[in-house]
């Protein structure tokens, strides 16, 4: 990792910010001074850390303790102005495209996005008033992409998996790269990579050169894990229950890779809805997977599925052991499954409003030690809100090993 450089660089803003009333300037300016500015600095400085390794934000904050970024207000729009930003980010002293746009997708989502929030803007009182705050946050970062069949798949999985598990996430990417899919991740490293590098070789092949990589993150999740250099549209949802109902509104199946808690959580959040019976004609696949080694972490994740949630559950998804043409194959047949409901209830393709998502499912839930001992953990509750309060154990354990709030509650 070369040190930071020791000099000040203006940066340009990418198409979709290059066009600013001075208004919006004037306003993104003063809040990137405002209560953002060190959120806005700490994801600043992930993204141009994008590809490095390293996951401990006090290293990188530390790493980089002389970084600075200012917003700049001229007269034909907006420049950020980087000071001390890492070497790596440049070629011979130019800032590397891919890491500039992401640049400003972090100002859109932190500054801009927030503001709109805390303004009033969106009605986040009611379950309907969330989805269409999701939605306009979506469209927002041109995510969506209307006239597309079904072919966005998320991926999920640990950000610190071995070299084996790894090896497999690109080999599932590619598979499905080569099937027509673009992919859909949490935008870092290990199984959030993986499987966009795959899919790049499988979509060169097939000479497909306008491919979604689309990361979807949080500020606590971003701010501790760099982007992916291969991530091409980066959204940063203002909380971690905005986040999971992007990853399901958007993508149209998923793929869950050996992970940790993390994982784990996502695995019952999504259970949680697919249980839901308003859900139970809505058509969405759901794999596990993993190579060989990773069996027995999956027969784990089974076994607690089947001891809390039953059967039920269990049939929600299915598990493939060490078959990456399957998984794809199996996607492709789920892809041509939900473009046929959709075009029957003529549902969007781009935005899946279709799918019944709970307002138990949609509030923020804050890791303190009174809303966890509140949790009700037991069978005598629909499976669906027993999964809820489930997926809310988990992403405590989260916010205390991954976001820095977590850890220095601690």
């Amino acid at each position: 990792m070369n040190e930071p450089t020791q000099y000040k660089v203006r940066v340009t803003p990418t198409e979709g910010m290059n066009i600013l009333s001075q208004d919006e300037v004037s306003r993104l300016k003063e809040e990137s001074k405002a209560g953002m500015y060190d959120l806005f600095r700490r994801c600043t400085m992930a993204v141009l850390n994008s590809g490095i390794d390293e996951d401990d934000p006090d290293v990188l904050l530390a790493r980089n303790k002389d970084f600075d970024v200012r917003v700049i207000q001229q007269d034909r729009g907006i420049k950020l102005e980087l000071i001390n930003a890492p070497a790596d980010a440049f070629v011979d002293g130019v800032l590397i495209e891919g890491i500039r746009e992401l640049l400003f997708d972090v100002l859109r989502d932190i500054v801009f996005v927030n503001k709109e929030i805390r303004d009033g803007h969106f009605n986040l009182t009611s379950s309907s008033g969330i989805t269409e705050a999701v939605f306009s946050i979506l469209r927002h970062a041109g995510a969506m992409r209307a006239g597309l069949e079904p072919n966005l798949i998320v991926c999920w999985g640990g950000h610190s998996i071995n070299r084996i598990e790894y090896e497999y996430t690109k080999q599932v990417g590619y598979e499905l790269g080569l099937r027509g899919m673009d992919i859909c991740t949490g935008c870092g490293p290990g199984a959030m990579k993986g499987p966009m590098k795959g899919a790049t070789i499988a979509h060169s092949k097939q000479r497909s050169y306008l491919n979604r990589y689309v990361g979807i993150s949080e500020p606590g999740i971003i701010a501790a894990e760099s982007p992916n250099p291969i991530v091409n549209q980066l959204v940063i949802m203002p909380d971690i229950e905005k986040r999971l109902e992007a990853f399901v509104r958007l993508g149209h199946g998923i793929v869950v890779f050996p992970g940790g808690v993390g994982t784990a959580e996502e695995i019952l959040y999504i259970l949680g809805i697919l249980l839901d019976p308003a859900n139970a004609e809505v058509p969405f696949p759901l794999i596990l997977t993993g190579p060989q080694e990773s069996e027995a972490y999956f027969q784990q994740i089974d076994d607690f599925i089947a001891a809390t949630l039953g059967p039920e559950a269990q049939a929600k998804y299915r598990i493939i052991v060490n078959d990456p043409v399957e998984v794809a194959r199996a996607m492709d047949a789920g892809m041509k499954e939900v473009t046929q409901y959709r075009e029957e209830k003529n549902d969007a393709f781009f935005f899946n409003w279709q799918l019944a998502i709970q307002h138990a499912f949609q509030l923020p839930f804050e890791p303190t030690h009174q809303n966890v001992a509140s949790l009700q953990i037991h069978k005598d509750q629909p499976i669906n809100e027993l999964a809820a309060n489930l997926r809310r154990v988990f992403s405590v354990i989260v916010a205390g090993n991954v976001k820095e709030d977590g850890r220095r509650a601690i």
